[in-house]
């Protein structure tokens, strides 16, 4: 049986010398139509929609359409966030995409619709920025000896980073959940649910200093012995709206962002991490993700790496 070819391949064999931007203005035109004819989208939609596969056709260059994976495109929702979009914008144009996938398997351009997978437009809405390895050296840096709570302050934001916790998790903190000679702790997420978290060596000696300089003179305050690992100067658990505060006040001594979040450190955890060539599930796992497509967000870090290598390896790069 002979393969049934797409209706882009056909296009192309239609017309040999046809460059690919013709063809693609014609699947274009035929997708905004549709979305008039069909789904009876507003005007300002169908123009916005229009400007969305502008910018994506320019970002696919030569790149055949039946081609592409959910990676890619991933890629493609980072390098609008990149160019500083506003949130509304990003999650329309992940709406848009979606929606032209949808009408290229419904005509048979495509087989497989990739942009399924793709994430929630909710999560570019709160992405926040990632910070370079440079930018948290300099910000876990920030606590001075001379600060009142510099040990605790220390601990607390190498923690933030070293695992990439939320802020609610390490706020909720307990010291029986602390296992440092395994080099883990079990921290509970969303849903009272519990995941135990690998922890670096330089978070754990800045909570050992804590605890044996610090913690016992906070929680000497109150009556009953707190079980929170991190306290406030009146010896009750920190709350997050402390928390965040030291994060704020800490990345304006550093130099970095105001927009700059307890969630950064979170987001720079699991940047970093696949740049540095982790597997998306092992992140997934450590971030207390409960589906893939929430961690997939982060996987445009992983195409840049890949090029990266390839250019500097490959002999033809």
């Amino acid at each position: 049986m002979a393969k049934r070819r797409t209706k882009l391949q056909m296009m192309q064999q239609a017309d040999p010398v046809a460059k690919p931007s013709q063809s693609v203005d014609s699947i274009r035109e035929e997708f905004l139509n549709y979305l008039r004819g069909e789904c009876h989208l507003a005007d300002n939609t169908i123009v916005a929609y229009g400007r969305d596969l502008t910018h994506f056709f320019e970002w696919l260059g030569t790149r055949g359409l039946d081609a592409l994976r959910v990676g890619d495109l991933t890629e493609f929702m980072g390098t609008l966030h990149d160019s500083g979009l506003a949130p509304a914008s990003i999650a329309r144009g992940i709406v848009a995409v979606r929606t032209f996938f949808k009408y290229l398997q419904l005509e048979g351009t495509v087989v497989d619709n990739p942009a399924e997978l793709l994430a929630a437009q909710k999560m570019w809405q709160r992405m926040p920025g990632v910070l370079s390895q440079r930018q948290v050296d300099e910000f876990l840096a920030a606590p001075r000896k001379t600060d009142s709570f510099w040990q605790r302050d220390v601990a607390m934001l190498e923690v933030l980073y070293a695992t990439g916790c939320r802020a609610s998790e390490v706020c909720t903190l307990r010291i029986r959940n602390l296992s440092l000679d395994q080099k883990f702790l079990k921290c509970t997420g969303k849903g009272g649910k519990q995941r135990m978290v690998p922890i670096g060596s330089q978070a754990i000696a800045a909570i050992d200093r804590y605890v044996s300089e610090l913690r016992g003179e906070l929680a000497a305050k109150v009556t009953h012995a707190p079980e929170e690992l991190f306290l406030s100067r009146s010896g009750r658990a920190l709350d997050r709206i402390q928390l965040w505060r030291l994060v704020k006040h800490y990345a304006k001594r550093a130099g970095i962002d105001s927009k700059i979040s307890p969630h950064s450190l979170r987001h720079s955890f699991a940047t970093h991490l696949l740049a540095g060539g982790a597997d998306l599930r092992q992140v997934q796992e450590m971030l207390g993700h409960a589906s893939i497509q929430t961690t997939q967000i982060y996987t445009h870090v992983e195409h840049s790496r890949l090029k990266r290598v390839h250019q500097q390896y490959h002999p033809r790069a």
